[in-house]
């Protein structure tokens, strides 16, 4: 309004980044703190603009009622405007002026420059208020008195200080409210975001426990809202793949320790028996060729073993010849006096790559050459479901308390029997058989030592 002075408001600047709070409390906290800022800033403007329009409202009412008060001892009836004593001309005049037509009548004994107000507003005629600032804040308005013969003007001034205070006072008491207001609302914002967010600590202390200890615990077995509980099925689909891969890799390192440990000791045998005897060079050459032999073996059982588990699947196209990769075994491998190796039919051929088959086939014969007592048999031949491959040993046989459980990763039917060995050939030469369609069983009817049995697509 043009008569009460305006107080200017605070502005709300963006705090720089760095001093943006780090926690997620202090962010949400932060925005409720601003968004309840320009809230309670709306409303505190629009509050005192009605405050402000009301008390000058209420001003100009009192102007008025004055103005008609004065008005009944003006006197229009006769050809000239006239105005009647009263007993109480002393209160009625204050800051009152009275004008015939444009010409005053009567004026406050000390009113001073606020006359030509008083006369300009008088002079546009009609019923209209002003504000002046002369030694202070002032309103006047002015009072037209009509009559048939005559017209008169009263113009009535009143002090706007005592309203203003009320102005002043009220801003001031609504933006201390506002500060407590905006106190509360930070306080109960992070006391409420703190209660919301105390399962999300409880569940990362729980999470660093679990890893400490490698806990078998879940988040989903805990009772949590509906948002945190969708969180934690998520977290412990992330956990389990998480365990699953570890698994894998100590499954592959377990693989590549047990599977390396034949050709390395070969090499390592080779190399301690030529330091240890002097040798004529075809021995020499022999030497080598066993332990380049050796190295090219470990070289294909890491290449095979890590394209397993990069893969996931061994699917690698290609056949191979089972009757050389057979006897090629058979030339490596520690062999009790009698090993035979039989293929019915001309040119059998498995639809596997050679490296693949030779893994297969390789801890099966290998776990037969330890335990037999003198003879060891690999048949391969055709069925009707591609190729077969069969390796039988004489030695003592698969206890039938432990035939469930020979293919189970690190299961040994008796670990203190003298001979090494993790447990992991069977559980690879399994896996690998399955990653290329076949499957390796053990034959529980054969009772003469024990028989395996590897069925893989035909060539």
């Amino acid at each position: 309004m043009s008569g009460i002075r305006h107080r200017p408001w605070p502005t709300v600047t963006a705090l720089p980044h760095r001093l943006a709070p780090r926690t997620l409390r202090g962010r949400l906290s932060l925005v409720a703190l601003t968004t309840a800022t320009l809230l309670m800033l709306i409303l505190t403007v629009a509050f005192n603009a009605v405050a402000q329009h009301r008390l000058q409202h209420q001003a100009d009412d009192e102007l008025r009622t004055r103005a008609a008060a004065v008005a009944t001892t003006v006197d229009t009836s006769g050809p000239t405007v006239r105005v009647l004593e009263t007993s109480n001309d002393e209160l009625l005049d204050t800051n009152v002026w009275i004008y015939a037509g444009r010409r005053l009548l009567e004026e406050p004994p000390t009113a001073g420059p606020l006359t030509r107000v008083a006369d300009a507003l008088a002079g546009r005629g009609g019923g209209r208020c002003v504000t002046a600032d002369v030694d202070g804040p002032l309103r006047l308005c002015s009072q037209p008195v009509s009559a048939k013969k005559s017209e008169a003007t009263v113009v009535t001034a009143l002090d706007l200080s005592p309203y203003r205070s009320s102005a002043d006072t009220l801003l001031l008491g609504s933006l201390a409210l506002d500060a407590v207001m905006l106190a509360c609302t930070y306080a109960l914002t992070r006391l409420a975001v703190g209660r919301a967010l105390r399962p999300v600590r409880t569940m990362t202390d729980q999470a660093t426990q679990w890893s400490a200890v490698a806990s078998e615990e879940r988040f989903g077995q805990m009772r949590h809202p509906a948002e945190l509980a969708r969180l934690g099925t998520s977290l412990d689909a992330i956990l389990d793949r998480i365990r699953t891969l570890l698994r894998h890799e100590r499954q592959l390192t377990g693989e590549l320790s047990h599977e390396l440990r034949t050709p390395l000791s070969r090499i390592i045998a080779e190399l301690d028996w030529w330091r240890t005897y002097p040798r004529a060079d075809d021995q020499t050459r022999a030497t080598h060729k066993v332990i380049t032999d050796a190295a090219e073996s470990m070289r294909t059982i890491c290449d095979t073993l890590l394209d397993d588990a990069r893969d996931g699947t061994l699917a690698a196209p290609g056949t191979a010849e089972i009757l050389p990769t057979l006897q090629r075994l058979a030339e490596v491998s520690d062999v009790p006096p009698h090993l035979t190796v039989t293929i019915e039919g001309p040119r059998l051929e498995a639809g596997v790559p050679a490296a693949l088959l030779e893994r297969i086939v390789s801890p099966l014969l290998t776990n037969a050459c330890r335990y037999a007592h003198s003879k060891v048999a690999v048949v391969a031949y055709r069925a009707p479901d591609g190729v077969r491959v069969e390796v039988t040993d004489d030695g003592p046989g698969v206890p039938p308390s432990f035939a469930g459980q020979l293919f189970e990763p690190g299961r040994r039917a008796d670990p203190g029997d003298g001979h090494g060995g993790a447990g992991l050939g069977l559980p690879l030469a399994r896996r690998l058989t399955r990653s290329a369609g076949g499957e390796v069983t053990y034959d529980p009817g054969h009772t003469l030592g024990a028989r395996f049995v590897v069925t893989l697509p035909a060539g």
